[in-house]
């Protein structure tokens, strides 16, 4: 193992002296004879950590892959807090779900092991069942956490696993850093118990789905526009994931007749054979669904990511061709149609509240202070979302929240983004702007006229490996510690920095407290109302730098040439920031 650091070679040589199997020692044993000392390096060099979104990472061998045994040492360290955090009750549960990847199902059996064997009751769902319904079923069955196993919407060498708490929420500090220490002190594998006590697993399926099922219908808010609407020209693709096994019926149950599914990616498919990538953020993965649509003059495309917890739109522009809608287009018209729908019904008091993260467009915040309704920022990652959820929880009600990232949330039934709902709530919403002789396309051009023209782009550099990790902190170093003046022509009249929870006043010099929790996160607030926010994924080996800027609109009939403006204003902040 020439050239190798020590450490790196004392933890190669933990796997292949451990009890380990041995398919995996050989493979080891072969790119040790091939000198292959980058795959040495990135499968070893570090254990994989939770991030913003649990444990996630590349399907392999090694401290840094997903594999049977770092999945074991996760869910041993998670059962060991859990046994310790609730020993005074009689019974401790939890819940397992898994998506379409190749090997969620194995490993999910591995979780479902591991749990049993430490004493812990196991739901175990039947088959693949979306994020959102694991959520449901936490808070449903009373359990005391519960794990997914997907890497959303990842390429397909990805898999991972997501831990949730009591709530049916992501884990958030501090109980995500006391999962992390349980596990880092499982010193090796032989702690690690996978003998399953199969009188603890207990099989869920079809009476889940239903009580899941019932609690979206329940918040739907217009009947009365789906009842003359139910004929809607909806397209709707799964992208070979969870999606197709509950938003189907969902969209059946809130009244849609005309449903017509890409037919090539209802399979079940951990390889994504039809896409390049399984992330409807992605114009190609759409292309089969806006093809189907072109075919049949549909009013709505939706595609949900593989574990269905967040779905890309395409709808017709004015000239009657399709166009995607991003997740800040598409948070802002879900939202605005909450609440004015609940101020057309007179149902608004001062309880009511929405929640969204702080790199989503604030044009959110503007509609908000409009219907007088609270507006919350928190971090980014919708456990943060969650987690304001549990916060006033009996004594306000959550309409909605959404991030960026195509991540959505109506009522209070789960605790995590649900493509589900967020299916049926825009198939409701398209239906009534089509009642009223509109459409999603022409009310966000009127939203834009009354609350602000905002216009939202994501840069993400990928930085591979230990040596990509090290260049993301030198670049996030290098903004904190000789920070920009200007972007885009304008004074930078503000910068927030959530690492040190400090937000400091470029024109004064005046410092403020950030009352959120620690987050290597960097925001830019200029004079002209750009925000620039950067940040290292907690997910995947990048940097995302997050730039809004906005303008207002008086006349829809300038919208093309104030967009051009807008993005030119883009242009200019991203090449002040050499991205």
């Amino acid at each position: 193992m020439k050239g190798l650091e020590p450490t790196l070679v004392t933890r190669i040589e933990e796997w292949l002296n451990g009890n380990y199997d041995e398919a995996t020692k050989t493979t080891i044993r072969q790119h040790i004879e091939n000198e292959d000392a980058d795959w040495l390096t990135d499968g070893f060099y570090k254990d994989l950590e939770f991030g913003t979104g649990g444990l996630r990472g590349i399907m392999g061998v090694g401290s840094n892959r997903v594999n049977k045994y770092t999945l074991g040492k996760a869910t041993q360290g998670f059962s060991n807090y859990l046994l310790k955090k609730y020993a005074d009750e009689a019974e401790i549960k939890v819940v397992i779900a898994h998506d379409c990847r190749n090997n969620s199902d194995v490993f999910a059996g591995y979780t479902a092991d591991i749990f049993s064997a430490n004493g812990i009751k196991v739901y175990y769902f039947e088959s693949l069942r979306p994020t959102p319904e694991l959520s449901f079923a936490i808070r449903e069955l009373g359990c005391h956490g519960g794990v997914m196993l997907t890497a959303s919407h990842n390429p397909k060498e990805y898999n991972g696993y997501k831990a949730y708490d009591k709530n049916g929420c992501q884990l958030v500090s501090p109980e995500d850093k006391a999962v992390m220490e349980e596990v880092q002190k499982v010193a090796s594998i032989e702690e690690i118990n996978f003998e399953r006590n199969t009188d603890l697993v207990e099989i869920i399926g079809a009476e889940m789905d239903e009580k899941f099922y019932q609690a979206l219908v329940d918040l739907s808010i217009s009947k009365d526009v789906i009842e003359r609407q139910q004929d809607l020209k909806i397209v709707f693709s799964p992208i070979h994931g969870t999606g197709g096994v509950s938003v189907p019926p969902v969209l059946e149950r809130f009244g849609f007749k005309n449903v017509t599914l890409v037919e090539e990616q209802m399979t079940y498919d951990g390889n994504f054979p039809t896409v390049i990538y399984p992330n409807p953020e992605e114009q190609e993965a759409l292309t089969l669904a806006i093809k189907k649509a072109k075919e049949i003059d549909a009013d709505l495309v939706m595609a949900t990511d593989p574990d269905a917890d967040r779905v890309g739109i395409a709808v017709k522009n004015t000239a009657g061709e399709f166009v995607l809608m991003n997740g800040n287009q598409a948070a802002s018209m879900l939202i605005l149609y909450v609440l004015e729908a609940w101020e057309k019904a007179g149902k608004l008091t001062d309880k009511e509240y929405i929640v969204k993260t702080i790199v989503t467009t604030y044009m959110i915040d503007a509609i908000a202070e409009n219907k007088g309704v609270d507006c919350y920022n928190v971090l980014t990652g919708f456990k943060y979302i969650g987690e304001m959820m549990t916060k006033f929880e009996g004594s306000r009600y959550f309409l909605a929240g959404g991030e960026e990232s195509y991540g959505y949330l109506v009522g209070e039934h789960a605790r995590d983004k649900d493509a589900v709902v967020a299916c049926a709530m825009l198939a409701e919403m398209v239906a009534y702007h089509k009642d009223n002789g509109s459409s999603m396309y022409e009310a966000l051009l009127d939203a834009y006229q009354k609350y602000g023209f905002y216009l939202e782009r994501l840069v993400s550099l990928k930085k591979e490996g230990k040596k990509g990790a090290e260049e993301i902190q030198a670049m996030l170093k290098s903004l904190r510690e000789t920070p920009p003046t200007t972007l885009g022509g304008s004074k930078v009249t503000m910068i927030k920095d959530y690492l040190s929870s400090e937000s400091k006043n470029m024109l004064d010099g005046s410092v403020e407290a950030i009352d959120l929790p620690s987050s290597n996160v960097l925001q830019f607030f200029t004079e002209n109302g750009s925000i620039i926010s950067a940040r290292p994924s907690g997910t995947e080996p990048k940097v995302k730098f997050y730039c809004s800027v906005n303008s207002a609109l008086e006349d829809k009939a300038n919208y093309e040439k104030i967009n051009v403006i807008l993005n030119n204003r883009l242009d200019a902040i991203l090449k002040d920031l050499g991205v």
